[in-house]
């Protein structure tokens, strides 16, 4: 985490419609991982499966130095299996698996179901660490204790966006909100603890979203919030995804639409640079 500088990722290629998922491809994976290797060495993914269980070997190939992989289901046993066998067989990339990604507050799980599993995990696989990404305030929630004790880390989702008084502020105050956010999880963290999700889309202005706002909101982060072994942010997300408009949450009564969802990403759909992206200093290869 101290050296390394994370972005999650989803495949372009990858989507989901109604429900239907159509699987990424190696070809588009590759072109993806080609572009972000420049600016970014380490990658937490979304899925195990689906085409993402080609994400490991290609990144090896292209030298990237961590890799958290998302397990969008960890119930299902195929998705649990391939992410334990890239961990197998990369052990020096795969650095944790994320099992479940909002499964909390989107009650496709709860505390004591996602406690047993985590323990079977562990059992299968005591070298791997685990975590679980969640929305911040899930994690202080009395029902979740159990299942902090089980982590090796936290990924926590930190948005300012979805703040009341966001629309109005400065890129330094929604900043400091993800710092205050950290300052309160540290207490009851069982880890290190790794941003996961915090950025501003880029559409819609009528919203008050821009790229200015988006690079601003990452260098304000980058002043206030150095990577260390203990506390550090993802970029999220690398690409735009315009079907997450119409297909991004699960929460039961939440709108149908969310046009800022198709936004978050680094890079648009078409991989062209952001300002946030093209502001960021290359690495070394």
């Amino acid at each position: 985490m101290a050296e390394g500088r994370f972005i999650a990722y989803q495949p372009l290629s990858l989507q989901v419609v109604d429900g239907r998922v159509t699987d990424a491809d190696a070809e588009g994976i590759r072109a993806d991982l080609t572009q972000l290797r420049a600016r970014f060495d380490s990658l937490i993914t979304y899925d195990a499966v689906h085409g993402a269980q080609q994400i490991p070997a290609i990144a090896a190939a292209l030298k990237f130095r961590a890799l958290i992989i998302g397990v969008w289901d960890p119930a299902d046993g195929a998705q649990l299996d391939a992410a334990l066998e890239a961990a197998r067989r990369f052990p020096r990339l795969v650095v944790g698996i994320s099992l479940g990604n909002e499964t909390l507050f989107a009650r496709r799980s709860d505390p004591a179901a996602l406690t047993a599993l985590i323990q079977r995990v562990r059992a299968r696989a005591p070298e791997v660490a685990l975590a679980t990404s969640e929305p911040f305030h899930v994690y202080d929630e009395p029902a979740t204790a159990a299942v902090l004790a089980q982590l090796d880390f936290l990924l926590p989702i930190v948005h300012p966006v979805f703040q009341p008084w966001f629309r109005d502020a400065e890129a330094s105050t929604a900043a400091q909100f993800v710092v205050n956010v950290l300052g309160k999880l540290g207490p009851i963290a069982c880890g290190p603890i790794l941003v996961k999700e915090t950025g501003v889309p880029t559409a819609p202005a009528s919203a008050g979203f821009s790229e200015a706002r988006q690079a601003a909101f990452y260098a304000a982060l980058r002043r206030v919030l150095p990577p260390s072994g203990t506390q550090a942010f993802a970029y999220f997300a690398a690409y735009d995804a315009p079907w997450r408009a119409y297909d991004a949450t699960g929460v039961p009564g939440a709108p149908t639409v969310h046009p800022e969802e198709a936004h978050w990403g680094l890079y648009d759909d078409a991989r062209r640079p952001k300002a946030a992206a093209r502001e960021l200093p290359r690495l070394p290869p």
